[in-house]
């Protein structure tokens, strides 16, 4: 199986070689980066080449590059704007877009395979017509991202747009080609990680791995909440392309998620059957 980190896990803090070094001598070869600009400014391109310069000191991969919910330092409570492709108002899906596309060039200085997106915000309920916005939005950043060696995937989220089945339903109306992230966490909340695999699993090129009560988006570390693993690793080794699974964890301190504690993690993922 083929594991990565996401940097989710140091979200609120600069994205620096002190961190880099931590997830690089726990052995990840391979990460997936969370544009949050506090985090990862890419509107600073001396940060970005930082971030850069590491990765190729280091022979590391970016997988992928989460892209923003916000467009400023601080989840969006100094800008008020959550970033959206599914606006139906046209200048807040521009000015979405426009947020997108600044994170897409941080491919100019650090070169990744996938950008991760979700379809529309947290609880937003389904309408047809945020499909046609949607099918606009992507249309255009996917000729972006194109140019600049990078492939869009949309993730299921805990929405009305944006569930497994929903998803399907928006690739086959749109006709857009379009791969998906698979997220067992969201997945967990919204019927359950079995059966929403079961209708994505033809789409699927990567995973994001965390668990959770159900209730809320925790991003616990696998076996901390209610996710059947052995199933859910077994659904995944059941089909024919192998994909990196991603784990993207909440920080919740030194004695809950630490590196080690990461590793013993996989380390039990690997050992079921």
């Amino acid at each position: 199986m083929q594991f990565a980190l996401s940097t989710y896990q140091f979200v609120n803090e600069r994205l620096n070689s002190h961190i880099l070094d931590q997830i690089g001598s726990a052995g990840f070869g391979e990460m997936e980066i969370f544009a949050a600009r506090q985090h990862l400014d890419y509107y600073d391109p001396y940060h970005v080449r930082d971030v850069a310069q590491w990765f190729n000191d280091h022979g590391a991969t970016l997988a992928s590059l989460h892209a923003p919910l916000f467009g400023d330092t601080d989840w969006g409570r100094l800008s008020g704007l959550a970033i959206s492709v599914a606006y139906l108002e046209r200048g807040l899906r521009i000015k979405s877009m426009d947020e997108i596309k600044r994170a897409i060039e941080v491919a100019e200085y650090l070169p990744f395979r996938h950008l991760v997106l979700h379809l529309g915000l947290p609880g937003e309920e389904y309408d047809l017509q945020k499909f046609d916005a949607a099918l606009t939005s992507l249309e255009h950043l996917q000729i972006f991202a194109k140019e600049r060696g990078a492939e869009l995937l949309l993730e299921n989220i805990p929405n009305q747009l944006g569930t497994p089945e929903r998803l399907l339903e928006f690739l086959q109306y749109t006709r857009l080609d379009v791969k998906i992230c698979f997220d067992t966490g969201h997945a967990h909340m919204s019927g359950g990680v079995q059966p929403a695999f079961q209708v994505l699993k033809e789409h699927v090129v990567c995973a994001h791995l965390h668990d959770n009560h159900r209730e809320k988006d925790e991003h616990l570390m696998p076996f901390d909440g209610d996710i059947d693993w052995a199933q859910t690793l077994r659904d995944f080794r059941a089909v024919p392309s192998r994909f990196p699974m991603v784990l993207e964890l909440h920080n919740y301190g030194r004695e809950v998620t630490t590196l080690p504690k990461v590793l013993e993690v996989i380390e039990r993922m690997e050992s079921l059957r």
